[in-house]
């Protein structure tokens, strides 16, 4: 018997690794971690052949979802990974957790919806705009996170090297665009110009989320163009979710709490 074992084990050796060979070139890492303790389990609890291959490919399933989901969790360029579960709901105003929690299924996005948050300094804005684009890149959604002034930039520099299309394409390939801090910095005519341009092409194509501490009536403040600024306020307003925020900073209440509590 043990002699029959021990001739057994070469075998079983070369089958295994023609198995790992064959895994590898399928890409399947998941399937190749988890196929003998599952297949343990399956001769101790009679599985059926088909019960075995569902166990195997759910795994394979959800751990490339995850890597996927990682991934572009990554390629968004979040400035920090902020969730729902860290949103303080009692010190947000104006807003509800129900619209929100509504927003974070992500129906929006199939739908090339925007998203409007508005609101003083420190209320929340791009704490909810990260959360959903969290959410979004978890449900894989391609996302990119950037600072308005920043996005102006690039614009400007791309036109001036001539990799202005190629740069929209970029942008236009990225379901939801986060702009943060819309209003910050007021734009001389050609900066408000180029994004105009990368906003429209983005209208009822793909879904954008702008957070800006401006009422509507002061965004033309920034582009400086009155016409310019109505209809890009016309594209962002027709297909989209328009929250405001209210109260006073959630980092000043913090500290005046905490200088309260050590006095």
């Amino acid at each position: 018997m043990r002699g029959a074992t021990e001739a057994a084990r070469p075998k079983e050796a070369a089958r295994e690794a023609v198995i790992a060979e064959y895994l590898k070139a399928l890409k399947l890492p998941s399937f190749g971690r988890e196929y003998q303790s599952l297949a343990r389990r399956a001769a101790d609890g009679g599985w059926a052949y088909e019960d075995y291959l569902r166990e195997l490919l759910e795994v394979e399933l959800h751990d490339r979802e995850e890597r996927t989901a990682n991934r572009l969790l990554k390629a968004a360029k979040f400035p920090d990974l902020k969730t729902f579960d860290q949103l303080d709901w009692a010190a947000l105003k104006g807003v509800s957790r129900q619209k929100i929690m509504q927003l974070a299924s992500c129906e929006y996005l199939t739908k090339a919806e925007d998203v409007v948050l508005a609101g003083p300094i420190g209320t929340g804005k791009t704490h909810i705009a990260i959360s959903l684009g969290v959410e979004a890149a978890r449900r894989r959604f391609r996302v990119a996170f950037v600072r308005t002034a920043e996005l102006v930039r690039s614009l400007l520099e791309a036109r001036d090297e001539r990799m202005l299309t190629r740069l929209h394409r970029r942008f236009q390939g990225v379901e939801l665009l986060i702009l943060d801090e819309l209003g910050f910095v007021p734009f001389k005519r050609a900066e408000g110009e180029l994004l105009f341009e990368l906003l429209s092409e983005r209208y009822e194509q793909r879904s954008t989320i702008v957070t800006t501490n401006l009422a509507f009536g002061e965004w033309v403040e920034v582009f400086r163009d009155e016409k310019l600024t109505t209809a890009l306020l016309d594209r962002l307003s027709h297909h989209s979710h328009i929250l405001t925020t209210t109260g006073s900073s959630f980092r000043t209440r913090t500290r005046t709490t905490e200088g309260r509590s050590k006095t």
